[in-house]
């Protein structure tokens, strides 16, 4: 399939007032040389945002050899949730439904094997969205951080809330409690990650090195407790799984305690770790440089400088028998902080359209017509 104006080496142009990397600073890409040849072999390429830069990434292992990176420019690009032929992405003000145009063995170019195109978008104003997912029924649902809840799309509104947590006493425009993580599991949401308990206007700044809390939405219950800004729960192969980011820790929950559990970790990073996806026994984790104030003091520091490491940006594939790294993709220059990390299965080699480029307007299909 060949498609007008669908250019996979076009950049897209940033509107002026984007919150991006100054174009005096250059970004480079570098990983392990068997990266690419890794996800071919897996049949999956991997989804990342960055915030900071408005980066929509996908990477995968090119036909001929080696690695791909695809990107698009989404202001605010945040919390990733995947699909068969389905992603969907948080934005400053829209959740955004990308819908694969490809069919079995068409390709753009020789070279992408799926074409990811926004189909439906919803705004839901600035809401500092985080983490995002689909139910079996189809429904997005979210991480509504500023209103310290959980929400779903609604027709006339920016968002309707369908949980907060017990100790938030009222849906208000006060982060409090820095919700921010999300597990979905048998179709349906299950569990929430949270920096504090607070309940008062930015009282989760206090909080960051002790304070964290992984919650049952079912029982309202804290089932993990003094964790170090947690991020990314996700449920994988019966354990729920998920990212220690103060101290950057991959691990999961041991739930053999009884109703509160003890977090396991299972691997160091070296970054604040934030963005978890899975494919068999490896785990993704995303790294950001902690360079910002609201990062310092934390364990993450002490940590680091006992390695002798310095912090980077980028994902590193965890072996989740050995806790090893196996692969990395890593990102150096004016992009240093990512959000999320999601894998999209069934392709190797996929791209997206964007809004900041002409390409969406030519790229036109249909289905066919019933008789």
């Amino acid at each position: 399939m060949s498609v007008a104006g669908a250019e996979p080496d076009k950049q897209p142009s940033v509107p002026p007032d984007a919150a991006v990397a100054p174009a005096t600073e250059t970004v480079t890409y570098s990983s392990s040389p068997g990266l690419g040849a890794f996800l071919a072999s897996l049949n999956v390429s991997i989804a990342i945002s960055s915030y900071q830069s408005g980066k929509f990434y996908l990477i995968g292992g090119r036909p001929g050899g080696g690695l791909g990176v695809h990107d698009r420019f989404f202001r605010k690009a945040m919390g990733i949730c995947t699909a068969p032929n389905t992603i969907v992405l948080a934005t400053l003000f829209q959740i955004i439904r990308f819908e694969n145009a490809l069919k079995g063995e068409e390709t753009i170019n020789n070279t992408f094997d799926a074409c990811f195109v926004p189909r439906n978008c919803h705004v839901t104003g600035v809401l500092d969205t985080h983490d995002v997912g689909i139910t079996s029924g189809g429904e997005v649902v979210f991480v509504n951080t500023r209103f310290n809840c959980l929400a779903t799309t609604s027709p006339a509104h920016s968002f309707k809330p369908i949980w907060k947590p017990p100790f938030i006493s009222k849906i208000i425009d006060e982060d409090r409690c820095h919700l921010n993580g999300l597990a979905m599991m048998d179709g349906r949401p299950r569990y929430v990650t949270a920096v504090s308990r607070s309940d008062t206007i930015d009282g989760w700044r206090d909080r960051r090195n002790d304070g964290g809390i992984i919650m049952d939405m079912e029982s309202n219950a804290i089932i993990c407790e003094g964790l170090s800004m947690p991020h990314s729960p996700r449920m994988w192969n019966g354990k729920l799984w998920l990212l220690n980011s103060g101290r950057g820790e991959l691990g999961f929950v041991d739930m053999s305690g009884g109703s509160t559990g003890n977090f396991v970790p299972l691997a160091f990073c070296p970054g604040f770790v934030r963005g978890l996806g899975f494919h068999g026994k490896y785990a993704f984790v995303g790294l950001s440089k902690p360079r910002y104030q609201r990062f310092e003091g934390l364990a993450l520091d002490q940590r680091l400088k006992d390695a002798d490491s310095e912090p980077w940006c980028g994902v590193q594939v965890i072996d989740l028998t050995s806790g090893s790294c196996v692969q990395w993709f890593r990102i150096d220059g004016a992009i240093a902080e990512l959000y999320d990390v999601a894998v999209v299965t069934g392709c190797k080699q996929p791209m997206a359209l964007g809004f900041a480029t002409d390409d969406i307007l030519s790229f036109i299909t249909h289905e066919p017509l019933e008789t």
